[in-house]
């Protein structure tokens, strides 16, 4: 029974992620971006570790508009996002196609919601099923972290740091998912993040570029994921491109409505 209703959950996941093309993995990967200020840099005697003091992205609300290019092996598909975020509360998406409402997502500190208004269902994920299927310890930190460009990974002792250059490697680990983020040693921002699962094909690698001013800090307003995933039937690659027109941070409260039809259908 055990086995049957493991198959059943991994075949459920992978007919939403065929379905959605892409979106699920847009709210989990979406590791928004940062780096390149103008501070300059000068070697110093300290160590790589000691030395690297990754510079985050602070707020109290968020608020941004994307246009997002969803890729497979398949097809090709643009949509437009609008992404708002309380600190440690809630992140809030809907999603449109050619000014039509396609989805719209709902991120909280128990699971993550994803409703598609066009085939009238929704999906309830809870965090300890995500961190099962993707054998790393998903949850509401780990995602907000990731949208800001902020460590997915607290920093702890075990962390390997060198120093190549003009680039910091900060090396982490946990469970079966090896994390190398790529930090700019002048301005302390990350720029690149590449997350790799042993024993498998299962790997992340995401690119940041187009660095602008967002309050008193630095936002990249373009960025590059690229997934490559073992499914049922067979490796799948995604490619997912950020391009944000809009993005803001400020103590101004926004809303965050949300509901679900009653006539929606739960997978």
């Amino acid at each position: 029974m055990r086995t049957a209703k493991h198959s059943t959950k991994k075949l459920r996941t992978e007919k939403f992620m065929n379905k959605s093309q892409g979106f699920f993995f847009i709210i989990l990967c979406m590791l928004v971006f940062t780096a390149c200020s103008k501070k300059s840099f000068s070697p110093t005697a300290v160590s790589p570790k000691t030395a690297l003091n990754i510079e985050e992205i602070d707020f109290d609300y968020f608020q941004g508009k994307a246009r997002m290019i969803l890729r497979d092996a398949n097809k090709e598909r643009e949509v437009k996002a609008n992404i708002r975020i309380r600190k440690d509360s809630v992140i809030w998406m809907t999603f449109s196609v050619i000014g039509v409402q396609g989805g719209k997502a709902l991120i909280n500190k128990d699971s993550i919601t994803i409703v598609s208004t066009v085939d009238k269902e929704y999906f309830v994920f809870p965090y300890s099923e995500l961190s099962a299927r993707f054998q790393f310890d998903i949850n509401y930190e780990v995602v907000q972290a990731a949208m800001l460009g902020n460590p997915i990974i607290p920093r702890s002792d075990r962390d390997d740091v060198d120093q190549e250059s003009s680039m910091y490697l900060l090396r982490q680990q946990q469970a079966d998912v090896n994390v190398v983020n790529y930090v700019n040693a002048a301005s302390m921002k990350i720029e690149k993040v590449e997350m790799k699962e042993e024993g498998s094909m299962n790997s992340l690698v995401i690119n940041y570029s187009n660095f602008q001013p967002v309050g008193n800090k630095v936002f990249p307003y373009n960025g590059t994921i690229n997934l490559f995933y073992k499914t049922l039937s067979g490796l799948l690659n995604t490619t997912i491109i950020f391009e944000y027109n809009k993005a803001e941070v400020g103590d101004k409260e926004l809303r965050f409505p949300f509901n679900i039809p009653k006539r929606y259908v739960r997978r």
